[in-house]
């Protein structure tokens, strides 16, 4: 299922939460991982065609902007007992595989998902180093089959722009991916 979104009546403040950590096996404080620049919080899965047609830009765009004091956080949100593709081993090797340079949290519970009004994969979140929206949206216009290149254009600009210290208006724009698999 193809789900739209947009959530322009929502504030959001970023929040903490302790999540299984996939790489390492440990429940870990987001908190940790947080960023006094910004941070892109991103709900991704492993069996969504939209991750995995955006995967390698993930990784481009994250070893990109790390080193610029941006942080990133991958969060799986999905009910991995219905989607065992998505479970914490699936999602730890993926992780390696894939070779990604953030640390990618399994929320179990769904409670994370539900906090920040999260809908589907990829969907993107940018918090200012004070805990402030600044982003929520798609990653850039390409989708599978529609022949755009995958460029990060949309996160890319946003992260730019903070580091230029310019001033940053809230921006919304629709994430476009499949459904978060909600626990029945």
């Amino acid at each position: 299922m193809v789900l739209t979104y947009s959530s322009s009546e929502i504030k959001i403040q970023i929040k903490d939460f302790n999540l299984l950590e996939v790489s390492s096996g440990k429940k870990r404080f987001l908190k940790d991982f947080f960023s006094d620049t910004a941070t892109v919080i991103m709900f991704i899965c492993n069996h969504c065609p939209y991750v995995k047609h955006i995967n390698a830009e993930l990784v481009r765009l994250s070893t990109d902007f790390i080193p610029k004091g941006i942080s990133f956080l991958a969060i799986n949100s999905n009910d991995a007992k219905k989607y065992p593709e998505d479970s914490p081993e699936n999602m730890k090797k993926a992780h390696y595989q894939l070779g990604y340079p953030f640390p990618y949290f399994f929320d179990e519970t769904q409670e994370v998902a539900k906090y920040y009004c999260a809908k589907c994969t990829p969907e993107f979140f940018i918090f200012s180093g004070k805990g402030n929206l600044y982003y929520h949206g798609q990653l850039d216009d390409s989708r599978p089959g529609n022949e755009i290149p995958v460029t990060g254009f949309d996160v890319r600009n946003v992260l730019k722009n903070i580091l230029k210290g310019k001033n940053i208006n809230q921006t919304y724009k629709l994430s476009y991916g499949c459904n978060i698999k909600w626990k029945t």
